[in-house]
């Protein structure tokens, strides 16, 4: 097959770009810079051993993406990455994220049916069931009520775009696979998470303090329900989110379909830093502050569905992720990319 990845240089997109080259696909790149490197490409290359077109744009620049679908021939699927994803700074600029996930797919839609694209993967959230006490969330669990911040409310409006254009497009077959907590990097050490600014993610911020970038981690809430008091998610290693899109790259849905893609094993908050501080060898200091508004104590996934729709289930446990993330900190994530 031919994949276009809208977003595929950032952390979820360039790992899914290697899986998918190794199951034997031609992937097409479009990605505007805006939390990825130029060099990321470089990397993908070196470890896929082929080469992918990139097109540096704003996925909104259809004109810029029909050409360059265009001059790369027919296209099978499109997985859709391209977006903001920060928490906090949609909270401060709802405005622009609306403005860039909504429109970024809207986009994307119209470029899919000038060219011919019937099938179509989003990069959608366990933010989407909100408020939802049942767990683990199954994907019939409710969704959109009680969603917390603009960005997990982009996710659902998102959702509910696709869900109304497979509709009325017969066409059209839209999987989405809701995240729930992405970790780890590429084994290699060549390629992992690499944020620009002040990373959203607790991975990354637990990596800053073993490096001794930063003093310590600030856990938020420390008297929840739970076994240790700390807020309990779903870590599903990067390598198996990717190998998951693959699989739903091949799948052809129904209509629109969503699929929870998570290690289905709930981990506190406090078991990443242990498991970190293990595979680093290094202490690593948290202090403890109050809930934040809008976080639920307990959010981990159903996976049976996936094993059933895809045949997938995550391979990898949470010491594996920090092991592996331990490794890109210290091959390459702090040092300028080549």
């Amino acid at each position: 097959m031919r994949v276009l990845l809208t977003g595929g240089l950032g952390y979820i997109g360039s790992h899914t770009a290697i899986a998918l080259s190794a199951a034997g696909h031609h992937v097409l790149i479009v990605d505007d810079l805006s939390n990825s490197h130029r060099e990321v490409i470089d990397r993908i290359e070196a470890l896929s051993g082929c080469t992918m077109p990139l097109l540096v744009a704003d996925v909104r620049d259809e004109v810029a993406l029909l050409g360059f679908l265009h001059d790369h021939g027919e296209v099978d699927v499109a997985i859709h990455f391209a977006g903001l994803k920060a928490v906090a700074e949609s909270v401060a600029n709802p405005e622009r994220y609306y403005d860039v996930n909504i429109g970024t797919t809207l986009a994307l839609l119209r470029a899919m049916e000038a060219h011919g694209i019937a099938d179509l993967v989003f990069s959608s959230s366990a933010t989407v069931y909100g408020s939802s006490k049942s767990v683990p969330h199954t994907e019939a669990s409710s969704v959109g009520t009680g969603i917390a911040n603009p960005y997990g409310k982009t996710k659902h409006m998102i959702e509910e775009i696709l869900r109304d254009a497979c509709a009325a497009n017969p066409d059209l077959r839209t999987t989405a696979l809701r995240y729930f907590n992405p970790v780890g990097a590429h084994p290699s050490g060549m390629i992992g998470e690499n944020p620009r600014g002040f990373p959203n993610n607790l991975m990354p911020i637990v990596a800053g303090v073993a490096t001794g970038e930063r003093d310590e981690v600030t856990v938020f809430g420390h008297d929840y329900s739970t076994p240790d008091g700390s807020g309990v998610r779903d870590y599903i290693h990067v390598q198996d989110l990717a190998r998951g899109h693959v699989l739903a790259a091949e799948y052809k849905s129904k209509g629109f379909e969503a699929i929870n893609l998570g290690s289905g094993v709930p981990s506190s908050v406090l078991d990443l830093i242990r498991a970190y501080q293990e595979v680093s060898g290094r202490n690593i200091p948290y202090s403890l502050a109050s809930r934040r508004p809008g976080d639920v104590a307990v959010s981990y996934a159903d996976v049976v569905k996936a094993e059933r729709v895809l045949g997938w289930k995550a391979e990898h446990t949470l010491l594996e992720a920090c092991r592996d993330d331990w490794a890109w900190q210290q091959a390459t994530a702090r040092k300028p990319l080549p």
